[in-house]
């Protein structure tokens, strides 16, 4: 089954339905990053550690695309970071996106992430994150051979 879900990903990504370009629109328009109860993309969630227990949480998040060189201001004030703020070249939107959640969730480890949807501005990625002191990911023996050091 998991397997058709990635093949039918792949086919949405080449040519985008309907259905994911309205999505699309009401994920722009909302906040940048939202919690969310279940992971879109089922069987990339499931190979990164998912699983529909208490103590795993799914974040969808947007970074903004686009070339990391900024002109410098030339005239007028200076502002504070000359328009570049923690977004560098050589760290990719997934690496961006995934210290942005961590930062957001500081008491959850990220056990991966993957891209949802990506337009003419903006990139969305899906990341999921483990609450380390929950019961039931103490309990989990997946987590504790991920993280043995954080038990």
């Amino acid at each position: 089954m998991y397997r058709q879900i990635s093949r039918e990903w792949r086919t949405q990504i080449k040519n985008p339905s309907i259905l994911y370009r309205q999505r699309a629109i009401t994920w722009r328009r909302g906040p940048t990053l939202v919690r969310i109860a279940r992971p879109t993309r089922l069987d990339r969630a499931k190979a990164l550690g998912y699983r529909a227990k208490q103590g795993i949480i799914v974040v969808r998040i947007k970074v903004t695309r686009g070339g990391m060189r900024q002109k410098r201001p030339t005239s007028g004030r200076r502002p504070k970071h000359m328009g570049t703020l923690k977004i560098k070249g050589h760290f990719s939107s997934q690496d961006t996106a995934e210290r942005r959640v961590s930062e957001k969730y500081p008491n959850a480890e990220v056990l991966g992430s993957y891209p949802v949807y990506q337009d003419g501005r903006f990139i969305w990625h899906e990341v999921i994150l483990a609450d380390l002191h929950h019961p039931s990911m103490q309990a989990s023996y997946e987590i504790r051979k991920r993280f043995p050091s954080a038990m």
